[in-house]
């Protein structure tokens, strides 16, 4: 197994570096990929320096798979050239996901619908992926009408500017100093919240915002499912939180709800009021589950579920989820042997 990183020295890139060495996925030969500026340079897999190049030089190398992490724009040019030369692509950028020719997966989800003939899969927004996880079987039980969905986003999600302003804000603050930082956001990101996460479209809602309308529909392959969301960044590292309202067509029992969701593939469920056990970012920490908490039914309407949902963003809502369509693309014989 040949497997090209594209992006590989990026925040998301050296995640899915450190998932694929942690999962013990089978790579033979690593191709780390990243811009002309960081060809030569060195990135470490299972205590291995590899040497970064180019796309071009990456292709002519033949991988079997090349999981991207490169932004939008980079893989509208170039996850093609790898997908003509035979390379199944991977692709974590917002590019493809709503391309009706590509299929847009989580693999607890919908992994079923992929073939050998899918050369470009998109990888799903991180806030999207924890919530379809945790709500697809519940769908699958009680039919969703409509959710209501507030997110509380880690600055992980914008990248390393992001964490050097908040960091850079944070020692400041304590330590009066006056160091220079990046500002990756218009405003202070220490001690505020944001409610603005991408630009903001003609009908007042952020690109973040209809990502999870519209990827919800897509992945649990249901049009009829109404989504309305509120998108925000705030000072954590660590992973995002979701307040999530879920109206389903039919009532349900919590103790039912409770035993569906701890059956659920990838999820645990963290939930006990009376000793304070719920989700929080610095618990999904660097874990690869979507945790569940402060389940409860909404008393203003019927049928209607409140839950708090966490997770990694850069592990299960980007690497992670990257290497487990991987992984089933290997057991199912979709990549790997002879070209």
């Amino acid at each position: 197994m040949k497997v090209a990183v594209v992006g590989a020295t990026g925040l998301v890139g050296t995640k899915m570096l450190q998932v694929l060495e942690e999962r013990n996925f089978p790579v033979d030969e690593l191709i780390p990929v990243a811009s002309e500026r960081s060809v030569g340079k060195e990135v470490i897999f299972k205590g291995k320096p590899y040497k970064v190049v180019a796309v071009a030089d990456a292709i002519a190398m033949k991988p079997d798979v090349a999981i991207f992490s490169a932004g939008g724009s980079t893989s509208l040019e170039q996850a093609p050239l790898f997908a003509a030369a035979g390379i199944t692509v991977i692709d974590n950028s917002s590019a493809w996901r709503m391309d009706p020719t590509k299929k847009l997966v989580v693999p607890e989800i919908n992994a079923n619908v992929l073939t050998k003939e899918d050369k470009i899969i998109a990888n799903p927004n991180c806030s999207t992926i924890q919530m379809v996880v945790a709500l697809n079987d519940l769908h699958k039980r009680y039919k969703i009408r409509r959710i209501v969905v507030s997110t509380y986003q880690s600055v992980t999600g914008t990248g390393k500017k992001a964490v050097d302003q908040l960091m850079g804000e944070r020692q400041k603050a304590l330590n009066g100093l006056n160091s220079e930082y990046p500002m990756a956001y218009k405003y202070p990101i220490d001690l505020n919240a944001i409610p603005q996460i991408d630009v903001f479209l003609d009908n007042g809602y952020t690109k973040e915002e209809m990502k999870m309308v519209n990827e919800t529909k897509k992945i649990m392959g249901d049009d009829s499912i109404r989504v309305t969301a509120t998108t925000v960044r705030i000072p954590v590292m660590g992973g995002h939180s979701e307040s999530v309202n879920v109206e389903f067509a039919e009532d349900f029992d919590l103790t039912e709800v409770r035993k569906i969701l701890t059956e659920t593939d990838g999820v645990v469920v963290v939930d006990d009021p009376a000793s304070a056990q719920y989700p929080m970012p610095k618990d999904a920490h660097e874990r690869d589950e979507v945790f569940v908490g402060r389940i409860r039914r909404d008393e203003t309407q019927p049928n209607t579920l409140n839950m708090w949902i966490v997770s990694d963003n850069l592990r299960k809502g980007a690497a992670t989820n990257a290497v487990q369509i991987a992984e089933y693309l290997k057991s199912k014989g979709l990549i790997g042997g002879k070209k």
